[in-house]
């Protein structure tokens, strides 16, 4: 017999980003940021015809939102905002997926070409792109304020589609 608090957790269902996820990705938002993003700030983004997102979802197309992405493309670039994974789904690979399905769907779009940037420091994240074939391209020097009032440079990523 098999007790269910001691299986994995179901692998996450992936979907596109839908404006009635904003709350849930500002609350995402606001545990891996200093300077987190107000769910109408994520809505207007999720209603804006240039922007393309995903979530990732707990078991289910309709399930609690663990993780999300947000791009803007223009013309065949795009860039992505934010990728943000709900603290306690962090290590579960959600974010590799998510990016996955991500770059796909832009791929499908048109997209031929994808920046983004990332703290310098986010080491994990940092691993996640290069996995995903992104290189650094250039350096935002002091872009990212820090809880403490410091300031953190932002990497450039690019990664061809």
């Amino acid at each position: 017999m098999r007790l269910p608090f001691f299986g994995s957790p179901p692998a996450p269902a992936f979907s596109p980003f839908r404006s009635s996820d904003a709350a849930a990705a500002s609350a995402i938002h606001a545990e891996g940021f200093a300077a987190p993003w107000a769910s109408v700030e994520i809505e207007r983004l999720a209603n804006d015809d240039a922007v393309i997102g995903d979530t990732a979802r707990e078991g289910k197309p309709g399930g609690r939102v663990l993780g999300f992405v947000l791009s803007r493309k223009a013309a065949d670039e795009a860039e992505i905002l934010t990728i943000a994974t709900a603290r306690a789904a962090r290590g579960r690979g959600i974010g590799k997926g998510l990016l996955s399905r991500h770059l796909a769907r832009l791929a499908a779009a048109g997209v031929r070409t994808l920046f983004l940037e990332v703290e310098e420091t986010n080491a994990a994240a940092r691993a996640l792109y290069a996995q995903a074939g992104f290189e650094q391209v250039g350096r935002r020097t002091a872009y990212y304020a820090k809880p403490d009032g410091s300031r953190a440079d932002a990497l450039v990523l690019k990664r061809p589609l």
